[in-house]
């Protein structure tokens, strides 16, 4: 009895020193600050398909949701949180159990006297008793970067599978295997959809916004080298609050860099890549098509049905659709989706002499699922297993005009065989007659109608949210035109008062041989788009020779009226507030649109303001739509001298930065309260800068502003009575905006980050081209690739510009000058 004694307390001793308990059921670990706070967690507390799954998980203790930064079980999670325990074994191993079973395992290098500890950086981390990091959660991240993290070749970033399940999902942000300088999105761990570009002088190429100093450091240790490892830091700042941030690498495969915006109570989103989750790889599965919908992301093709209804439920498309039918029934059709990119299984290759030609050989076969028919070449294409991946885009040559077959119940295009074509033609023989008499009695009414079919097919008719009026409508609205406020480069504009006492701006198109091109730009830009900050398009009317456009009226008319000496000032709470508003406008469209649209015409003259003083962007009609997946567009040089960016007068392909630097020229106006060209009182000019008794204003406001001296450029009628802090932020935004080289100049949606002050915004280097129209210097601009192969540079001087190509034309003209702002451009 006293031996069996003995080895019951034994037994009793070993038992309890085997293991230290961290956390049991719904206990959880604070960091010093109370910042982050580990336990366990439901992630979907709702009723589910199956039974409750807790996660071992660290999430910010007083921020709402994305606010988990870690999961440690993600592969295993538990079904009871009464169940669970978190143990420190005497072997330096971090045990998550449920009952007897372990779910998740981290063994330390040391094996004594340790401790666990969180720390308010977010960094679980077991210590050893002289304060040594032994093990650390920021080694295995699971969907969050956080500042002092580090990722290595070792540890990536794996998203959720959707935003309430935590296992792993189908993305990855990793260094590229066997090239250490470049990250990369990926897809299921093979296909690689977006990447970084190199790294080169403290940034990487496809990310030009490091470029720009702001909240964050970040630095490269050991670049090109396995033991490369990429991290960032907070830098100081006067402040002492920082702002809690993040990146995180969402389940529909974007990247996203988060800060936390304690004014309004909500993260903003900082950064993103790509620019378009349509751009993400199998985010829709086979036979799914990407919308860009953020409700939705993806809709099955028509006569296809999700196969994982649950799934698609939740936000995970990746399962795709099936077919509601077993096909190969003989009675399937077509359904066109366009120019579009898309991965597919297998390929045969038909030699075909028509479109028709291919959808037979395809019927033919019940393994094809779709086609693609290349005129030019006769070359038909026959595609085999699943379709995945659709991007709609507009034709650009690389993409291919994808004929998907659906089930005869669907809305493709059915296809016939000869005989039932037979038929049809011997049927029409026999009809002829009445056919012709037809035909006749339709020629006057297809030529009448012929006007407005285009337009429909232009998309106008189809845009439900638009009206279409009558001309004679809009003639008694606007008492036969009779009241003019405004006038444009392609019509002027009128006030008009509509049936239902609604008060309208209606613009009438006048000028002879473009403006039809015009009006197609603006219906088909604006009709599709609504933001706070753009003004909002009514209806239109399309009669005959008539080509109106119907607006909202903004009471308080154009940003140019406000920018006469003589004209109504505006107080700094409504500049700054027309700042903001008109980023914000621009950076929708640049960013958040499906397709991303360049105005190309940013000017005081197209920023209205509303009752409340609200800033409206609007005239759209040099508009440029690109597709997300393009990053240049070559466009004829338009807009209004004294906005269009440099690079634009050389003819390469333009980007959205064109619109930033007209933004900056715009912004130097709204604090100067003043035109950016006026002229001179007698007795000369600042800075010496009088010439022909003209002065061109954004030289010496960019140099001012550069030296500190933002007293001097700020409008003389506000007195003392603005923020300085705020002038300071947007006076140094409209430098950064007109920089030479677009690659410095901040895209829109930093811009705004910029001016809410969550971007810490540093002096701009002084923009070379301004500096040489004031001194009379020679500027060199640096060259560029034009999108076509073409190689151009740039040079002024004597406030002459020239441009040259690689294939020896050039350019010239006098640009900008304080002389004549005005000035065109002669080709030779």
């Amino acid at each position: 009895m006293f031996l069996f004694f003995l080895l019951f307390v034994l037994i009793l001793h070993t038992s309890s020193s085997s293991a230290t308990i961290i956390l049991q059921g719904n206990a959880t670990l604070q960091s010093p600050n109370n910042t982050f706070q580990l336990g366990f967690f439901n992630f979907f507390p709702g009723p589910g398909p199956g039974p409750p799954k807790f996660y071992l998980a660290i999430r910010r203790t007083s921020l709402p949701s994305p606010n988990t930064i870690w999961v440690a079980n993600r592969l295993h999670p538990s079904p009871s949180q009464a169940a669970s325990s978190l143990e420190l074994t005497p072997t330096g191993q971090l045990l998550l159990t449920h009952f007897n079973t372990t779910l998740w395992t981290a063994a330390s290098a040391a094996t004594a006297n340790l401790t666990l500890k969180l720390l308010d950086s977010g960094n679980l981390v077991l210590l050893t008793s002289d304060g040594v990091v032994s093990w650390q959660s920021f080694d295995s991240p699971s969907d969050t970067w956080l500042p002092g993290m580090n990722l290595t070749r070792f540890n990536s970033l794996t998203s959720w599978r959707t935003e309430t399940d935590p296992s792993p999902g189908l993305y990855t942000l990793r260094l590229k295997p066997s090239f250490y300088g470049e990250f990369e999105l990926v897809f299921n761990e093979t296909v690689s959809y977006w990447s970084t570009g190199n790294w080169s002088n403290g940034t990487f190429l496809n990310i030009p916004e490091m470029t720009i100093p702001y909240l964050y450091a970040f630095h490269f240790a050991a670049p090109f080298s396995p033991a490369a490892a990429f991290g960032f830091s907070e830098r100081a700042i006067e402040t002492s609050f920082r702002p809690p941030t993040m990146f995180r690498l969402e389940p529909f495969g974007q990247v996203k860099q988060y800060s936390w915006n304690s004014q309004s109570g909500s993260w903003q989103m900082f950064w993103f890549k790509p620019e378009s989750v349509c751009q993400v790889r199998g985010i829709c599965g086979g036979f799914g098509v990407c919308t860009g919908d953020t409700s939705k992301f993806c809709e099955c093709v028509s006569g296809f049905e999700p196969l994982d209804g649950h799934g698609w439920g939740s936000g995970d498309y990746s399962q795709g659709c099936h077919r509601v039918d077993a096909g190969c029934d003989g009675g399937d059709g077509f359904e066109d989706l366009g120019a579009v990119r898309f991965g597919f299984g297998n390929v045969s290759l038909v030699k075909g002499k028509s479109r028709s030609f291919c959808e037979r050989e395809c019927l033919r076969d019940c393994g094809c699922v779709g086609l693609s028919f290349e005129k030019q070449s006769g070359l038909c294409k026959k595609f085999y297993g699943s379709l995945s991946d659709f991007q709609n885009l507009t034709a650009d040559g690389e993409s291919e005009v994808l004929h998907v077959r659906v089930p005869s119940g669907g809305s493709g295009r059915k296809v016939f065989d000869w005989k039932v074509l037979s038929g049809v033609v011997i049927g029409s023989v026999a009809v002829l007659g009445v056919v012709v008499v037809t035909l006749l009695v339709m020629v006057k009414r297809r030529v009448e109608g012929k006007k407005m079919d285009e337009d429909e097919e232009d998309g106008f008719v189809g845009m439900l949210n638009l009206r279409v009026f009558s001309y004679k409508e809009l003639q008694l609205a606007t008492r036969g035109f009779s009241e003019k406020i405004g006038h444009g480069g392609f019509g002027t504009v009128f006030q008009g008062e509509l049936s239902d006492a609604s008060v309208v701006a209606v613009k009438r198109l006048e000028r002879p041989g473009s403006g039809e091109k015009e009006f197609r730009a603006e219906v088909s830009t604006i009709g599709n788009i609504q933001h706070v900050n753009l003004v909002r398009l009514r209806g239109f009317c399309s009669e005959n020779s008539h080509r109106l456009l119907v607006y909202e009226y903004m009471q308080n008319g154009a940003l140019s009226v406000y920018l006469r000496k003589e004209g109504p000032s505006l107080s700094w709470d409504v500049r700054f507030r027309v700042a903001v508003g008109t980023a914000k406008g621009i950076a929708y469209l640049h960013e958040e649109c499906r397709c991303c649209i360049i105005h190309c015409d940013i000017k005081p003259e197209n920023i209205l303001l509303d009752g409340d003083f609200t800033a409206k962007v609007s005239d759209f009609g040099l508009a440029k739509l690109i597709g997300r997946d393009f990053s240049r567009v070559l466009a004829t040089m338009r807009g209004t001298w004294g906005y269009v960016a440099p690079e634009w007068i050389s003819g390469v392909a333009i980007t959205t930065k064109a619109d930033v630097y007209s933004y900056g020229m715009t912004m130097l106006e709204l604090i100067g309260g003043r035109r950016n060209v006026e002229a001179l009182p007698s007795g000369g000019g600042e800075s010496g800068t009088e010439s022909g008794g003209k002065w061109f204003f954004p030289p010496w406001a960019a140099q001012q502003i550069i030296e500190g001296n933002f007293g001097e450029v700020i409008d003389k009628r506000l007195g003392n009575v603005y923020n300085i802090e705020e002038a300071r932020r947007v006076a140094l935004v409209a430098v950064w905006c007109i920089q030479d080289d677009e690659a410095m100049r901040p895209t829109m949606g930093m811009v705004v980050k910029m001016l809410e002050g969550l971007v810490e915004v540093s002096v701009p280097p002084s923009p070379k081209l301004l500096q040489a129209l004031v001194t009379g210097d020679s500027f060199h601009g640096v060259k560029a690739n034009s999108g076509n192969g073409v190689s151009t540079g740039g040079s002024l001087s004597d406030g002459n510009l020239e441009v040259s190509t690689a294939d020896s034309e050039s350019y010239t003209g006098n640009v900008f000058s304080p002389l004549d702002v005005n000035a065109n451009v002669s080709v030779r």
